[in-house]
């Protein structure tokens, strides 16, 4: 993909359905400093969803999100 956002860390989270994916953001997300970027990946449809969730609960800001040949891509700055 040309032109996507910058990020610190990459979540690889294919072929994982919830709520794997969102488990291993929240590991990754501890793993990450404040301000910093994490990239994921996710084939899971339902992740859309889980994702603006725990952004809404945990404050974290959602930079980005697209969607590619079913796969979901998405930027999360750590707040």
């Amino acid at each position: 993909m040309t032109n996507e956002p910058k990020h610190d860390y990459l979540l690889d989270a294919s072929g994982l359905l919830c709520p794997e994916p969102i488990m291993m953001l929240h590991n990754a997300v501890r793993d990450v400093a404040e301000g910093q970027v994490i990239k994921m990946i996710s084939t899971d449809p339902s992740t859309q969803r889980d994702l603006n969730r725990f952004c809404e609960f945990l404050g974290h800001e959602l930079l980005f999100e697209m969607e590619a040949d079913g796969t979901f891509y998405f930027w999360l700055k750590k707040v």
